[in-house]
């Protein structure tokens, strides 16, 4: 419950930073993410029914009514958030697959190429955009779309590692290689990256199970002592 209502408070804070809803209002929406995690789509519906006004319940509501197959209304609550933020990526992001999935392939298309034109690397607009290029029967270029996802994929490891060395550093062993296996999910085929990934990994075990007596030798080694007893 804590950590969804924390998760809810970044939410607020990152969408509507010029909106203070009032504390009825950030009830019903803690309360709608709760449900919506649960799959209870109609349910968080229902509950988001009145709340016409706050761009992160709204948002919350056309998922829900997505995902509940009630693509209609979706759409006529995206579209509502939109009108009050037109530069909502996540909103703009469902009315293209809502439209997709009422037939729309051409109007999916012109969204998604207007979110490309925003945010060129943003993977899940390039995923969409392969899989509207695909069904075209234009393989080429859904090939193309997910070349460049492949690429952002690549970054998004990179950061891992980098916290990875971070926490290795710190002493936290065990949070390092939880890193190291993300990233190399994300890259599965053999870069000079993986093998990067795989040195560190071989390095962090290696050493955890040695458990060197040098702290110069070790970084980090008396947190690790601690983790480990």
């Amino acid at each position: 419950m804590k950590k969804t209502v924390i998760l809810c408070a970044f939410v607020i804070l990152l969408i509507s930073c010029t909106q203070v809803p009032d504390e009825k209002t950030i009830r019903v929406y803690v309360r709608a993410c709760e449900t919506y995690v649960q799959g209870n789509f109609a349910e968080t519906t229902g509950i988001l029914r009145e709340e016409n006004n706050f761009p992160p319940a709204l948002l919350l509501r056309a998922k829900a009514e997505f995902f509940a197959g009630d693509f209609e209304t979706s759409e006529k609550t995206c579209r509502r958030l939109i009108k009050k933020q037109p530069t909502s990526f996540e909103a703009r992001l469902y009315l293209a697959r809502i439209l997709r999935e009422k037939n729309d392939p051409s109007g999916a298309q012109e969204l998604t190429e207007s979110l490309l034109a925003d945010n060129p690397q943003d993977i899940r607009a390039l995923r969409y955009a392969a899989n509207l290029a695909f069904e075209r029967g234009k393989n080429d270029e859904a090939i193309a779309f997910l070349d460049r996802a492949v690429e952002s994929s690549a970054e998004s490891a990179m950061v891992l590692l980098d916290r990875a060395r971070i926490r290795w550093t710190a002493g936290k062993p065990r949070e390092a290689l939880e890193d190291l296996s993300r990233a190399r999910t994300m890259l599965p085929w053999e870069t000079p990256l993986i093998k990067t990934i795989s040195n560190l990994e071989n390095t962090i075990i290696k050493l955890m199970n040695t458990r060197f007596s040098s702290e110069t030798e070790f970084p980090g080694k008396e947190m690790q002592d601690r983790e480990l007893m």
